[in-house]
This record gives C-alpha cells, sequence and structure tokens, in this order.
C-alpha cells in the first residue's frame, strides 16, 4: 500500500489539471476546426475559421489596440514602480504606511477602480477637467477621443496595478547584498553609478518577472475598456480579449472564438519567449 501513497496524494492534483487544464486546452484546439453556436450540433470546417481571422479587419484592430496600451502601460509601469521601490527602500518615516497605501488599488476589486476612473476622467463633470478648468486649461476628452481614450486606460490600469510591482521590486532590492554599495561607495561611484552597475543586474530576475506579468496583465485587458468606453469610441478602446467575449458570448461563434483564443494565446507566448531573451541578453 505504501507504494500507491505518492500517487494517491498527487492523485487531486492531477485531476485538477485534467479537467480545468488540459481538457479546456485540447477542447480549445479541437474547437477552432469546428463551427459551433453551444445550441446546435458542432460541424467540422477545417481551416475555415482561420482563414476568417486573417481577414478579419475587427480582429486585428483589436490587436493593435491592445499594443497600444502595452506600449504605454509596461514602460511607465517598470518605471514608476521601480522609482518607488528606491523610494521606499531608504530610510523614510512611515515607510510601512506608504507601501501599504501603494498596495491598496491592488486589492480593490477592478469593476470598482474602473467605475471611480471613470468618474474622474468624465468630460463635463468630471474631477480631473473641472481642475483643468479652474485653471484655464481646455478640457481634455479622456474617454471620447479614439486618439486619447485608450493612452487615458493604460494610466488608470498602472495606477491600479503599481502596487504589486512596487512589492516585487522592494523585495529584488532588499536581497541585493550591502557590501557592494559600500564597496563602490569607497571607489568613488555615484548614486546613478550603483544603481546603472549595482543594483539592476542584481534585480535582473526581478524586472523579467516584472515585464512578464505587467505583459500578460496587459494583454489580457478587459474589465477597463469594457466598463469605461464598451470598446469604444470607434472601436479604439477594444482589446483583443474584449473581442474574443464578443464573438464568444454575444455571437456566440464559439468556434471562431476558440481560434482566436488559440492564436492569442500562441502570440503571447511568443512575446514573453522575445522578452526573456532580450532582458537576460541584457544583464
Amino acid at each position: 500500500m505504501k507504494r500507491f501513497t505518492p500517487y494517491l496524494l498527487v492523485a487531486p492534483y492531477l485531476l485538477h489539471v485534467a479537467v480545468f487544464v488540459a481538457f479546456p486546452v485540447v477542447f480549445s484546439v479541437v474547437l477552432t476546426f469546428h463551427s459551433w453556436n453551444i445550441i446546435s450540433p458542432m460541424k467540422y470546417v477545417g481551416l475555415e475559421n482561420y482563414a476568417h481571422l486573417l481577414k478579419d479587419r475587427l480582429f486585428w484592430q483589436s490587436l493593435w489596440n491592445t499594443v497600444r496600451f502595452l506600449l504605454v502601460h509596461i514602460p511607465l509601469q517598470i518605471v514608476i514602480a521601480l522609482a518607488l521601490a528606491e523610494f521606499l527602500n531608504g530610510p523614510i518615516r512611515g515607510r510601512a504606511f506608504f507601501r501599504a497605501s501603494f498596495f491598496l488599488p491592488v486589492i480593490v476589486s477592478g469593476v470598482v477602480v474602473t467605475i471611480l476612473w471613470q468618474q474622474l476622467l468624465g468630460f463635463n463633470a468630471g474631477m480631473i477637467n473641472t481642475m483643468l478648468t479652474s485653471i484655464g486649461l481646455a478640457k481634455v476628452p479622456w474617454l471620447e477621443s479614439p486618439d486619447v481614450a485608450m493612452y487615458a486606460i493604460a494610466l488608470m490600469a498602472t495606477w491600479k496595478n503599481v502596487g504589486l510591482y512596487v512589492i516585487l521590486f522592494l523585495v529584488g532590492l532588499q536581497a541585493v547584498p550591502e557590501q557592494y554599495y559600500e564597496a563602490a561607495e569607497l571607489e568613488g561611484a555615484t548614486h546613478w553609478q550603483q544603481f546603472r552597475y549595482i543594483t539592476l543586474p542584481m534585480i535582473n530576475p526581478t524586472i523579467f518577472l516584472v515585464v512578464v506579468l505587467s505583459t500578460i496583465g496587459g494583454f489580457s485587458l478587459f474589465i477597463e475598456p469594457y466598463i469605461m468606453t464598451e470598446g469604444g469610441p470607434l472601436n479604439s478602446t477594444l482589446s483583443a480579449v474584449m473581442y474574443i467575449y464578443r464573438q464568444a458570448f454575444q455571437y456566440y461563434h464559439m468556434g471562431y472564438s476558440a481560434t482566436l483564443g488559440v492564436c492569442f494565446a500562441l502570440l503571447i507566448l511568443a512575446v514573453v519567449a522575445v522578452q526573456k531573451r532580450y532582458v537576460e541578453s541584457g544583464s
């Protein structure tokens, strides 16, 4: 009986992986070769879904919208999180309070934060535009302009998530041996040189982790545009995940939605692989 004890202990986990991971993945791949609206039986269509994807201009627009979001969100989040972590890693008063304050938005419901920022960014009655007009500046159509809306959402998402990455960077900074900085000071290194040649190389694994988590989180953008703009104006904030959601649960194109999801997952995997190689080569 003892021989089977290890297998019995891991059996619940293996069952969980088989039911909630392996089966959905395999079923999604199989579904990409079928047309299915949930009600009618599945119909085999071969590569028709993939051919439709290549010609689907709205999907490519949603993908470009997501890329625009990432181009602002990821660099901004890394710079702000690292700067705040450097600040909180120093000898300041109320350090525990500031750490908790920066992390608080992370644990607040995304829906609540999105509704809050929707009110702040309102064109006529929003607090931000009210402050701008009070000092003689013009109102900004934060959520009404196709050229501005996605970047406004990127700023909001950065505010929502930056606290998590501040904590991660703090862990990385506190793991750097203090002797390195003491030796650098004896050699006359400036604070910037210490940061460039000691801190950044030593926290490179943390930077990679933050980049990967930010990328995956950015690619999964859904709640913010869904609530704040519903993908508008003119589909300028329609994210790829939101488009996949529409195809599945508004139009019931389950086969095509699965095709979009599988291709999107492969794209994320490729982007993360490139990021890993780039970050490691720069260490």
